[in-house]
């Protein structure tokens, strides 16, 4: 069977950009950079972006590109007879599993809320009660229900119809709109009366801020965000390698990838500061900011319903880009793996995708004392096995991979990256030494603290 391609190069980075681009983005990056003091912290998340984000990014690049498959056979095609590399593989299929087994539900409370904004339903709420919508939300679990199951279809049947047909026309939609949306939105943002305020701690260094918080925690804090920002280490990245063309070097591709996503972080932090600023309200706040902080920003804000309206659309692109490409993955994964056609692989895993998704709704209203992980509720639980676990580890075997000679080995990786027009990964020893020795112990490093 011939593997689908990208219509377009535009189509191929939006799709990339789309399943990097998701709700850490525009909801851990703000209140992330809040409890980190602000400008410092984009300062070092811009630093580490560039000297790990990237470098692992057209790791996993390369491997999907030289090997036309996904995660399991894309190994197999390029690991030394004998090497058990793929095993890595079965972990990524896992990985993107999980991942959905969370998403789904989150990605339904954008949905959720959006619907809630359009249709007035904050109108004339104030304080306590625009905290009531969201607790009202997360204890009915027939409601949760029916976004998450809304998510689930709607992204298998964008699948359903191939890559070029489906993923790729919807998301340039979506992307399109996602980033006029944000422009918008900040650009409204910055017209209130003392947004100027939030601006400057958003985007000013204040070293001594940031030694209030700890420099050291700045730093670490800065490495994550950067890290997890582009979801590496569960092929959701790799797929997108292997439907591409060769006439562009990955490491250009890279870093376009990166600054769509960067530019979405960096916008929604120009979106969410200067207008909790504006009215006087806590940044620092975690999940809370986005269901509970900003609605109250919004009901005081002229044409609030509107301005909440748009926001919640914008973040349902932003999380629902990401649903799309990781539900690809998963088919792509069994078409390869065990050759099924796309319209049975389809069934299958949207019936699974939808069973599985139900412990992480029900975690909140009948199953709120189960707590499988070191206390976390379910949908922490499955984060943390995803975000502290699969993903650095995830990355750390790609690395590897890459950069050994037990693995694919250097020279090929370089030789994959290097290959079409645009910005090339220089041949260098420093560069080598750098991406053998001291990337590895970096990503050990976010591992061991995620822990």
């Amino acid at each position: 069977m011939k593997r689908e391609n990208f219509q377009s190069r535009l189509g191929f980075l939006l799709v990339s950009a789309g399943c990097a681009i998701g709700i850490g983005n525009v909801w851990k990056f703000p209140y992330v950079t809040g409890a980190n003091g602000g400008g410092v912290f984009v300062l070092f998340y811009l630093l580490f972006l560039i000297i790990m984000g990237v470098p692992v990014l057209t790791m996993e690049l390369a491997v999907g590109r030289a090997s036309r498959k996904s995660a399991v056979l894309g190994y197999k095609a390029l690991e030394k007879p004998g090497s058990k590399w793929h095993i890595h593989g079965w972990f990524c299929v896992i990985g993107c599993y999980l991942l959905m087994m969370y998403y789904t539900t989150v990605s339904g409370w954008m949905l959720g809320y959006f619907f809630k904004f359009a249709g007035g339903a904050f109108t004339g709420l104030e304080g306590e009660a625009i905290d009531g919508v969201f607790n009202a939300m997360l204890g009915a679990p027939a409601e949760m229900a029916m976004w998450m199951v809304l998510t689930v279809l709607a992204g298998f049947l964008v699948c359903s119809f191939g890559l070029q047909k489906g993923l790729e026309r919807i998301t340039k939609v979506m992307m399109t709109g996602l980033l006029l949306l944000i422009v918008v939105l900040a650009v409204h943002s910055l017209t209130l009366e003392g947004a100027v305020e939030g601006v400057k701690f958003y985007l000013l260094p204040d070293f001594q801020r940031a030694s209030e918080v700890g420099l050291g925690n700045v730093i670490t804090a800065a490495m994550n965000q950067a890290f997890f920002t582009l979801s590496l280490g569960i092929a959701a990245m790799e797929i997108f390698g292997s439907y591409m063309s060769k006439d562009h070097t990955l490491t250009g591709e890279a870093v376009r990838i990166c600054g769509l996503d960067t530019f979405v972080a960096l916008m929604s932090g120009l979106i969410i500061f200067p207008a909790c600023f504006s009215f006087n309200v806590e940044t620092t706040q975690g999940p809370a900011l986005i269901f509970m902080t900003l609605p109250r920003v919004f009901v005081n804000m002229a044409g609030g319903r509107l301005w909440g309206t748009l926001f919640f659309l914008f973040m349902t692109f932003a999380s629902f880009s990401t649903v799309i490409a990781v539900f690809e993955n998963l088919l792509a994964s069994c078409i390869d793996n065990f050759g099924w056609s796309r319209k049975k692989a389809v069934v299958i895993n949207c019936v699974f995708v939808l069973i599985a998704s139900l412990p992480c709704l029900l975690g909140y209203n009948v199953l709120s004392d189960f707590r499988p992980i070191l206390g976390k509720d379910v949908l922490d639980s499955e984060d943390f096995l995803v975000s502290n676990l699969l993903l650095p580890l995830g990355s750390l075997i790609y690395l590897l991979f890459c950069v050994s000679r037990w693995g694919w080995g250097y020279d090929k990786y370089l030789e994959e990256a290097n290959t079409g027009t645009g910005l090339r990964m220089p041949r260098s020893r420093v560069l080598k030494f750098y991406l053998q020795f001291i990337l590895p112990v970096l990503i050990l490093i976010i591992l061991i603290l995620g822990l």
